[in-house]
């Protein structure tokens, strides 16, 4: 099977994250706009964000995370997705964590960042061909950035866009499905962030964004090229009126997310005025596609 529609079949769009939160910040406006919209939108988690530690100091003496950060993380992704008006479905791997010191400790033993891609990538397979996903948002080769989970996060969802839709692969994961589009999200473009930058500083305000935009220019200026700008944007969603809902989705992992912290320094009619858009990069499709895009289902409806 494969992913077209008549007017009267409903889209479907599903996106692929590494933990509970990054749904959050990375792509929830789009999401939400979809939603309201009438697209089925599924969030895949790949793991249960047991290894992450506590962002926000409200939450340092919370009990809860403490015991059981990925039972708590559980129930905050239950509430952002109530926010965006999405479903969502765990993979059920094991958090990697984000591994710090020199030299690098290994990853600990059965993380999702150790399975092998077959196995790592079969319930995603499964997914895809249970959901029938028209388009499928993941991350690019660097993960977006470079935490080993996002990595392999990325490569799951590639693996699954090309398998899903091969009857002799991942046999016992269902009937057959070729989704329409795969494309890579571009949260950390820097053009958003240069164009949030300069709103802030214009308006008189402290620009949370100098030191990154910094990292980057002094990279181009060495002739590397920055991982954020590996990818160009084809395809821009205009989904400012959702802006709101992002932030509500991002303050509802409670543990992970500061609500006076770097995603909230630039408001949301600010930003809407800056740079109304959430960024992708289209980088396979199955069906006749004219860049650049202002819908992620052009070619599709």
């Amino acid at each position: 099977m494969t992913a077209s529609t008549s007017p009267a079949q409903q889209l479907r769009l599903l996106a692929v994250h590494a933990h509970p939160d990054d749904e959050s910040s990375k792509g929830a406006a789009t999401m939400a706009m979809y939603a309201a919209a009438g697209v089925e939108v599924m969030v895949a988690t790949c793991t249960d964000g047991s290894r992450g530690d506590i962002q926000n100091p409200a939450m340092e003496d919370a009990p809860h995370p403490k015991r059981d950060m990925a039972g708590a993380r559980r129930l905050e992704m239950d509430n952002a997705a109530a926010v965006l008006g999405i479903r969502q479905q765990w993979l059920g791997f094991v958090d990697s964590g984000l591994p710090d010191g020199d030299p690098m400790p290994p990853l600990p033993a059965g993380c999702f960042a150790l399975q092998p891609l077959e196995r790592a990538a079969a319930p995603l397979v499964r997914l895809v061909r249970d959901f029938k996903p028209h388009v499928i948002i993941s991350y690019d080769e660097n993960g977006g950035y470079p935490h080993p989970d996002h990595i392999m996060a990325h490569k799951v969802a590639v693996e699954a866009f090309h398998a899903a839709g091969d009857p002799e692969r991942y046999p016992g994961t269902g009937e057959a499905w070729v989704p329409g589009k795969l494309y890579y999200d571009r949260a950390f473009s820097p053009e958003r962030f240069r164009a949030l930058h300069f709103a802030l500083e214009e308006a008189g305000l402290q620009s949370p964004y100098a030191e990154r935009l910094a990292a980057w220019l002094e990279a181009d200026a060495e002739g590397h090229t920055p991982p954020a700008t590996a990818n160009r944007t084809t395809t821009q969603i205009d989904c400012g009126d959702f802006f709101e809902a992002r932030d509500d989705a991002l303050r509802a992992h409670r543990t992970q997310i500061d609500p006076l912290g770097f995603f909230f320094a630039v408001s949301p009619s600010m930003q809407r005025r800056a740079w109304p858009w959430e960024d992708y990069t289209l980088v396979h499709s199955n069906v006749p596609s004219e860049l650049p895009e202002k819908d992620l289902f052009a070619g599709i409806r």
